[in-house]
């Protein structure tokens, strides 16, 4: 059985979508779709000493702010140097931190001229889901099934007939939405992904906080960071 997940590209997601997309064959980036404002696409949270701290990537918006995600793009390059002191200042005592730190920088500093937010955020995911030893095959929406005017469901069941899955994982959150006999007439089992449960690590910065970046986990249990995780990948070489 082949695994897809259609899921919008985030920025520097938390573990649990490292989850869904460990738990696929086939990750489907679904990019071309409404940009929404102060939503995951271009933020996310670290744990510092004085609590959880949102980094933003500023977004250049029109009077009318109808964009695709792919269409996003950053209003200034001074956020990646900015993110990555945030981030050093907050992790620069983890365990692990000395041992991934010079990947991330070199990825901040790579991205200060880039002014797509998807590019952005492909090139974290990419790097993530290397150090988490998570492999598949990675695909954007726009490339397989164009946008047109077919409903949710429909292209997303049309999107999993394209690279040949035969399941369809998707986030919890969907469930409200998702018309289950559509993904049935396909020939596609549909499930939901299970967020329950996680075990607390060694957090730096005081009470444990579930929903932060998933570099948390990385700076902070490094080459243990799938024992607090639901699926366990063997590492990769990063370089």
């Amino acid at each position: 059985m082949s695994t897809a997940v259609i899921i919008q590209s985030n920025y520097i997601p938390w573990k649990g979508y490292f989850d869904l997309i460990a738990a696929a064959d086939v990750l489907i980036l679904y990019d071309d779709v409404q940009y929404t404002k102060n939503d995951w696409r271009n933020r996310n949270r670290i744990k510092t000493a004085q609590g959880p701290k949102w980094l933003t990537i500023p977004i250049a918006t029109s009077g009318h702010f109808s964009q695709r995600i792919d269409e996003a793009q950053t209003s200034n390059d001074l956020w990646a140097e900015r993110h990555w002191r945030s981030i050093k200042q907050a992790y620069n005592k983890a365990p692990a931190f000395d041992e991934h730190a010079e990947t991330f920088e070199n990825i901040y500093r790579s991205l200060c001229a880039e002014k797509y937010l998807s590019v952005i955020n492909r090139t974290f995911i990419d790097a993530i889901c290397c150090v988490l030893g998570i492999r598949l095959d990675v695909h954007r929406s726009q490339d397989l099934v164009p946008p047109s005017d077919l409903g949710v469901t429909q292209r997303l069941v049309q999107l999993c007939q394209s690279v040949g899955a035969n399941r369809y994982l998707s986030g919890p959150s969907a469930s409200g939405y998702i018309e289950s006999k559509l993904f049935e007439r396909g020939g596609i089992e549909l499930d939901f992904m299970d967020y329950a449960g996680y075990p607390p690590y060694a957090q730096l910065h005081g009470e444990f906080v579930h929903d932060v970046s998933v570099l948390d986990l990385i700076f902070t249990v490094g080459e243990d960071a799938d024992r607090f995780m639901k699926f366990r990948r063997k590492s990769c070489d990063h370089g």
